[in-house]
């Protein structure tokens, strides 16, 4: 089987990361397949179109309910005409209201019974007008308190501008404190309308410097999205939580997929390669630890450059675009990041748009996405399997590495996921150290055995001995005078005399 063939499934071409309208950026699937400017001008029309709908709805519902007023009470008792635009009005907002409600209804999960907002909400009901919003009253985190010193300290470098902006900035986090209520996309439009404003006044002062406003933008980001991470990050209004979990099981249910299936050029027995899979599993899970998108970008742009240096040792050539994505999605496979959906939506709804039209980051957060997006639509023949196997595989009925057909596999040799291998080769050492533990035991026994045949030898030897010499105890000599018995005949001994003086 030729290696293009074994690519069919994974190979992606370039021009399809485009955006789809042609206008050169990058396009997103979250956006349709189109870039954010060209999504937002569609997103526009559609919301223009659906406001028309709405009021065209509004007035043929208010026809249909005057025409059954006038049939059931004559034309006598009808309203008079100037009252018609008000009572279009009146049923229109009623019919806003309704369909509002319905778009905001918010989802039952764990995070609604356990977090603060939703156990306090009965009481603060009645304080709405004296409490603006929880994420502002809010003890603010340390990390939140850094960013805002970070984003005063930057802002003073600017002098009259920086006071502009810091107050515009402020503001806009305390009107989306009040906006708590607003839909995923409400609230990145709001988010969008005002990075787009920002970076409309400053390329008026500061004409002909767009690296300057890029670097007050992304502090500006910074500042604004560490303090509405909270709030913004996961809402409640949307189904990021459920996107989450299925994207969780269905990573963990294709655990079985090998480095070979994928045709992964990467060689993980080599220190260098397997250092590098290390490093970018590392990044692409990080990324849920990052408050602000720009960070979370830049976690994804490590973990592709770290994949990029694995095959670039392994193949001792520069990695291509084909080579890159089938990694991508091995290591996003390997990795399992926590909440991927809702960091990519994170980053998707709140990160700067241009960003992520050009530049490295967009590129990488593109492949990111279609990387995504193979493994929910992941079957048997993007992995040159049989629709049965697959399922098998699947459902955990077998394994690929106990399957002894080597038809089934893309390449000849060794089929075994590394990590398999590695459980593998723990196994036979373990099994091997059991045997040398066995031997140890074996040798103490015997030593234990030897060493008391050696202590009974030792005493039988010392007992023969004895017993061949035996000892004798001859009795203790005698003084010189024991046997003098004139002694007491003997003068007394001489004493010292004291002479008085």
């Amino acid at each position: 089987m030729s290696q293009r063939s074994e690519r069919r499934g994974i190979h992606v071409d370039q021009s399809e990361l485009l955006c789809k309208k042609g206008c050169g950026y990058y396009g997103n699937a979250a956006w349709q397949g189109l870039c954010s400017k060209c999504w937002r001008e569609e997103y526009q029309k559609a919301r223009q179109r659906q406001i028309q709908e709405d009021w065209a709805l509004a007035e043929k519902l208010q026809r249909e309910e005057e025409a059954a007023y006038v049939s059931s009470h004559g034309p006598s008792q009808t309203q008079p005409p100037q009252s018609h635009s008000q009572q279009s009005l009146a049923t229109f907002s009623k019919f806003e209201e309704k369909k509002t409600n319905e778009k905001t209804r918010k989802v039952t999960t764990v995070k609604k019974f356990f977090s603060p907002s939703s156990r306090t909400a009965p009481k603060k009901e009645s304080h709405e007008g004296k409490t603006p919003s929880p994420s502002i009253t809010r003890q603010s985190s340390i990390e939140t308190d850094r960013v805002s010193q970070d984003f005063v300290e930057f802002l003073k470098t600017l002098q009259k501008p920086g006071r502009e902006i810091h107050k515009q900035s402020r503001g806009f986090i305390e009107s989306m404190g009040n906006k708590k209520d607003l839909g995923a996309e409400e609230l990145s439009e709001c988010v969008q309308d005002f990075y787009q404003g920002m970076s409309d006044r400053l390329l008026n002062h500061y004409k002909g410097s767009s690296e300057k406003v890029d670097r007050i933008m992304d502090q500006v980001e910074k500042y604004i999205m560490t303090r509405l991470y909270k709030s913004v990050f996961c809402p409640e209004t949307s189904d990021d939580e459920k996107k989450d979990l299925a994207t969780q099981h269905r990573i963990r249910a294709l655990h079985w997929v090998t480095i070979q299936m994928l045709c992964v050029p990467v060689d993980e027995e080599i220190p260098e390669v397997s250092d590098s899979v290390v490093k970018a599993i590392t990044d692409i899970i990080e990324m849920d630890s990052k408050r602000v998108p720009r960070d979370k970008l830049a976690c994804i742009t490590s973990c592709s450059k770290h994949i990029f240096n694995a095959i670039r040792v392994t193949k001792n050539e520069p990695a291509s675009a084909d080579d890159f994505l089938p990694t991508l999605i091995y290591i996003v496979l390997k990795a399992n990041p926590p909440r991927l959906q809702s960091n990519i939506q994170y980053i998707t709804r709140f990160c700067n748009p241009s960003r992520l039209m050009t530049g490295e980051d967009g590129y990488y957060f593109t492949n990111l996405c279609c990387a995504i997006a193979f493994i929910e639509k992941l079957d048997g023949q993007s992995l040159n399997l049989s629709p049965e196997d697959f399922e098998r595989y699947m459902s955990g009925q077998a394994s690929p590495r106990r399957q002894d057909d080597t038809a089934v596999w893309p390449q000849s040799g060794t089929c075994v996921n590394p990590a398999l291998s590695q459980i593998h080769n723990n196994l036979k050492l373990l099994s091997s150290l059991e045997k040398r533990q066995q031997q140890v035991i074996e040798g103490a026994q015997n030593l234990q055995t030897e060493l008391a045949e050696w202590q009974d030898s030792v005493a039988r030897e010392v007992q023969e001995i004895l017993e061949r010499y035996p000892l004798e105890i001859k009795p203790r000599a005698s003084a010189i005078d024991a046997e003098n018995v004139e002694n007491d005949r003997l003068p007394p001994p001489l004493q010292p005399q004291v002479f008085a003086g």
